[in-house]
């Protein structure tokens, strides 16, 4: 399997930053779940935010190193093609995950700037985007959390479709996007 993707199959790269972004996705949702289970200001709490944080801002990087990935070589057509309207479909929801991936951390970072928090990543701590605005902090906050709650919606959709093609169309859909067999 070439690290590239080709016109029927994506590349290892794409393959293996995919399925590192789902379980990145996992631990970022269960970071921020799992802390309503610790009082607030509690050390375990503190830490799950801290993961939270951190794994978010990783998403952020890797979410960049896809793209370049896809765009560095083509996008591995469907056999058999689907209707005009699912291409459509595909790409709108592919561009909200985009979106998802890119903008969840950043409305994170913004957050944390404008409540005067540090923005923790690995250890280090990143800079500040905007200044301490504890208003603008808490208007931030509603629209990371909405956010949030979207992404569910749209990293479901992406599953299920992926099952509807692989089961139910049968065509190649997500075998495009699982390690190659010997």
């Amino acid at each position: 399997m070439t690290w590239k993707n080709t016109t029927s199959r994506y590349g290892s790269l794409t393959i293996g930053i995919h399925w590192l972004m789902l379980l990145l996705f996992v631990a970022v949702y269960s970071t921020i779940e799992l802390r309503e289970l610790f009082e607030k200001g509690s050390d375990p709490r503190e830490a799950l935010k801290t993961w939270h944080f951190t794994l978010g801002m990783l998403v952020f990087i890797l979410a960049w190193l896809r793209i370049a990935a896809r765009l560095s070589g083509p996008t591995p057509v469907i056999r058999p093609a689907p209707p005009r309207l699912q291409e459509l479909s595909a790409k709108l929801l592919r561009l909200a995950l985009y979106a998802l991936m890119i903008g969840m951390p950043l409305t994170g970072w913004l957050l944390l700037s404008a409540a005067g928090k540090p923005i923790p990543f690995f250890g280090f701590e990143l800079p500040a985007l905007i200044g301490e605005n504890k208003e603008l902090s808490k208007q931030i906050k509603e629209l990371h959390e909405f956010a949030g709650t979207t992404g569910y919606f749209l990293i479901g959709l992406h599953a299920v479709a992926a099952l509807y093609h692989h089961y139910i169309k049968r065509d190649d859909t997500m075998t495009r996007m699982l390690p190659e067999r010997k």
